[in-house]
């Protein structure tokens, strides 16, 4: 058992079963113990590889998305420029670049803000940004005014509640002790549950149903804020259009599905966003949604066709296929191109943003 898995086997020995969402917020977030305080997890000596490491395009892109918003906005002299989950700092080195030379004068109003939790992560960001950004724990404490912000493969790493449609009603999914070995069970209750979105009021038997009031919490902040303060977001994920049942609950190990149970602290566990729950957060907080897209959608909109055929341009023959390559991953069906969506969240008299 890992350490954290013998941390977990004692808290459940001692006080009982803890729901799903507990055990995520633990396995990836332990002070001690967890996923991402241990370790830089990407790349191919890691466990997965995000966008921003496949390729430059997705982060000059997005740089560009964002100055084209600073202009929407009126520019303003100083604008928060933040990134939620920032990696190893690789996106907004990127799109720090591209903006510096399509429009310097953005380039010089962003004041560079990352929220980040883990140790390792953080010195990769400070190495690839050298002094310009400013940590933060939590989105709660970016300092004021208007803000653009990026969020790539943050929320699925936010915990999800699970829920187990039973004759008796929705019971909670937890995790309990068997012998020495974590294991999924059921409350033996139905859970006491405000209302039950409509996705799910017709859910049959055994349907699961996944439920997570952090993300929306913070989607709602970030949404409250620019509804208040204006500016823009950007969230891309992997996920859902539609609210619907299904268990997504996943872990990954060396870039292999692995139990989320087997080895708490040591693999990355993460769940599917429902795009349509964090839209409905954002629009009680007042502000307006666009999308979500698919991600393949969202950077051809944004014109990568054209960046990589540029990148191309005089590359060697070795040069032009790696181009061709991540352009596939970033942007095909059977890659990333569907199952990663993209959703802005802008004030409610935004125009639509470039893109969707």
């Amino acid at each position: 058992m890992t350490p954290l898995g013998a941390h977990i086997a004692a808290l459940v020995a001692s006080h009982g079963p803890i729901a799903v969402a507990d055990y995520m917020a633990l396995a990836l977030g332990h002070p001690v113990f967890g996923y991402y305080m241990t370790r830089d997890p990407l790349g191919a000596a890691g466990d997965f590889v995000t966008a921003p490491e496949i390729s430059q395009m997705f982060g000059e892109l997005i740089g560009l998305w964002c100055a084209d918003q600073w202009q929407q906005i009126g520019t303003p002299e100083r604008v928060v420029l933040a990134e939620l989950g920032p990696g190893r700092g690789t996106l907004m080195a990127d799109a720090l670049r591209a903006v510096t030379r399509a429009l310097p004068a953005f380039a010089n109003a962003a004041d560079i803000h990352l929220v980040e939790t883990s140790p390792a992560l953080r010195a990769a960001q400070a190495r690839a940004l050298g002094g310009r950004a400013r940590w933060h724990d939590t989105v709660a404490t970016l300092p004021e005014g208007p803000i653009l912000l990026i969020a790539n493969e943050f929320f699925d790493a936010l915990p999800v509640r699970q829920f187990v449609r039973t004759p008796r009603g929705w019971c909670e999914r937890c995790v309990r002790l068997d012998g020495e070995r974590l294991q999924f069970a059921l409350a033996p209750d139905p859970a006491p549950l405000p209302a039950v979105p409509d996705a799910f009021v017709h859910a049959a038997t055994g349907a699961v149903m996944e439920l997570s009031p952090a993300r929306e919490s913070v989607a709602a902040d970030i949404a409250h804020r620019i509804a208040a303060r204006n500016g823009a977001a950007l969230i891309i994920d992997y996920g859902h259009h539609i609210s619907a049942p299904g268990d997504t609950l996943q872990a990954l190990k060396a870039h292999q599905y692995c139990d989320p149970l087997a080895e708490p602290g040591e693999a990355d566990v993460t769940a599917h966003v429902d795009f349509a729950a964090l839209a409905r957060a954002c629009e009680g907080a007042g502000a307006r949604v666009h999308g979500p897209v698919t991600q393949g959608e969202f950077l051809k909109g944004l014109g990568i066709l054209e960046r990589a055929a540029r990148l191309k341009r005089g590359a060697a023959p070795q040069a032009a296929q790696d181009v061709d390559r991540a352009l596939h991953r970033l942007t095909s069906g059977d890659e990333m191109g569907d199952l990663f969506k993209a959703m802005a969240i802008t004030s409610p008299q935004a125009h639509t943003p470039a893109g969707f």
